[in-house]
This record gives C-alpha cells, sequence and structure tokens, in this order.
C-alpha cells in the first residue's frame, strides 16, 4: 500500500514539475533547471554516506570496539539479504539512529551512544532492521530523485523572479505567458513539492518500520523502541543540522507538535498503532 502510494506521490511531483515548468519556465527553463536538480542532487547522492556521517559526527567503530553492536547488524543483514553494512557510533546522549548510503554495497548504519543505554536487545535489534529496510529498500536513491523533482521546480521559480524582475512579459517559444498564472504557480508549485516530497518521506518510514518488523521477527519491540525514543527525543532534542533530521529513525530536532503535512516523519502514535497490528 505505502509502496504504491510512494509511486502515486513521484508521479504527482513529476506532474507537478512540468506544468510548473511550463508555466514558469517554458521548454528551455524546464531543461535547465532539471539538469541544475540533477547536478547537485547526483553530487549528494553519491556522497551521501561520507556527508551525512560527517554532518553527524559519527565515527566508524571496529568489530573489537563493538563486538555486539557488529554482531547484531551481520546477524540482521544476513536476514535483510544485503551486504553488512559499516557501523558507525554518534556521540550523544539522545538515543536514535539513522542509515545513509546511495546502494546496500555503499552503506553505513549509525546510532548514538544513548541508544546503546536506553534500549534492551530486542528494540535495539527492531531499530537496526529499520535502519537496514532503508537500505534494502533503497530510500536514499529514491529520496533523491524526490529531491532533483522538488528542487528543479524551485530553481524554476528561482528563474521565473528573475525573468519576471527584468524580462517582464516576454514571450517563450513565441507564446506568451500569463503574468497572473505565472505568479500564482511562482507561489504554490514550490510549496507543493516540498508537501509532496514529505509525504514521500513519511511513507517511506512506514515502509521501512513495515521491512524492518519483518527483518527482526518482532514488530511490538520494534513499537517499543519507536516508544521510548520518542519520549527520550521530547525530553532531550538532539543539536543535529535540520537537513539531517529527517535521516533519523525519529525526529531528533524537537518533541512539540508538527503539522502532519510539514513533517518528515509519520504520526508515531500511527507507526506504533501500525506495528502493533502486524
Amino acid at each position: 500500500m505505502n509502496t504504491m502510494k510512494t509511486c502515486m506521490l513521484m508521479a504527482a511531483l513529476t506532474a507537478l514539475f512540468m506544468i510548473a515548468g511550463s508555466a514558469m519556465g517554458g521548454q528551455q527553463g524546464m531543461t535547465i533547471a532539471l539538469l541544475l536538480a540533477i547536478g547537485l542532487n547526483f553530487f549528494a547522492y553519491w556522497n551521501s554516506d561520507t556527508m551525512a556521517l560527517a554532518m553527524n559526527k559519527a565515527r566508524e567503530v571496529s568489530e573489537q570496539e563493538a563486538p555486539d553492536l557488529h554482531g547484531l547488524v551481520a546477524s540482521l543483514a544476513a536476514r535483510a539479504g544485503i551486504p553488512k553494512p559499516r557501523v558507525y557510533v554518534v556521540d550523544d546522549p539522545t538515543p536514535n539512529a539513522f542509515a545513509t548510503g546511495r546502494n546496500p554495497e555503499h552503506a553505513a548504519v549509525a546510532v548514538t551512544t544513548g541508544i546503546l543505554q536506553v534500549l534492551n536487545r530486542y528494540e535495539l535489534e527492531g531499530v537496526i532492521a529499520h535502519e537496514l529496510a532503508h537500505i534494502k529498500n533503497r530510500d536514499i536513491l529514491i529520496g533523491s530523485i524526490a529531491a532533483v523533482m522538488a528542487g528543479a521546480i524551485s530553481y524554476l521559480a528561482t528563474m521565473a523572479q528573475w525573468s519576471m524582475l527584468f524580462g517582464g512579459s516576454r514571450s517563450d517559444e513565441g507564446g506568451g505567458r500569463n503574468p497572473l498564472v505565472m505568479l500564482v504557480t511562482l507561489i504554490v508549485a514550490p510549496l507543493a513539492a516540498s508537501l509532496i516530497q514529505m509525504a514521500i518521506s513519511r511513507s517511506r518510514e512506514y515502509v521501512a518500520d513495515a521491512t524492518g518488523a519483518e527483518i527482526c521477527g518482532h514488530p511490538k519491540s520494534l513499537a517499543s523502541a519507536l516508544n521510548k525514543l520518542s519520549h527520550e527525543n521530547a525530553q532531550q532534542p538532539m543539536d543535529v543540522n535540520p537537513a539531517s533530521a529527517q535521516m533519523y529513525i525519529v525526529n531528533p530536532l524537537s518533541g512539540g507538535t508538527i503539522a502532519g503535512l510539514f513533517s518528515t516523519h509519520p504520526p508515531m502514535e500511527e507507526r506504533i498503532r501500525r506495528l502493533l497490528m502486524m
């Protein structure tokens, strides 16, 4: 169900790009914006593991340093049918975790020092399985494609702003563009693209929960872990770059409520409810 929802959202994002591109930039503007977005996001995608790990001050740990953690990751990766990812630790007392990497062959799992203290073994299994599910499902790639389309729409909006300032009502490919239509599109399209991109992120979290529960074999443990992590992060938010917040299994920035449409994470109550029903 959530996989189909992701496909529909990706199709909607593509359609929005085509409509907004036609209204704001014409064929030439669409091509330029798309190429810019592809170039920047391809660089980010290809270097996603290095950038994410450095941004979050994660350090790689050897099997000698963390034998239990390495053993857990290796066992769950084998169950998931993917290569064992590299293992990292973030020195932070707030319990949380994330995964990164452009594909299963170039992936990493990072956990905070706090999560190793707060969760029991079965709960930690659920969290690691969730992160391995992101790797198995290639969610970094899906997120990068969504970012390309949303980024292209943002570039189109910027180009349209300059066009309206300096180009006036200049025609494009022989046809004039309605300034009012372009102004409305200029405001609505980037917002709509961001909302769709966030909805895609939420749908992938649901898929990772379900896949992770299948990998570890006990959905209730993952549900229990999510409940603990949500509570702990509400009490003690992490000091992380907002750009990397969506990578974590639970929102690390604030315990306050965020309007559902503008959140990269699904409602915790709904995530737990779905897991308990499995």
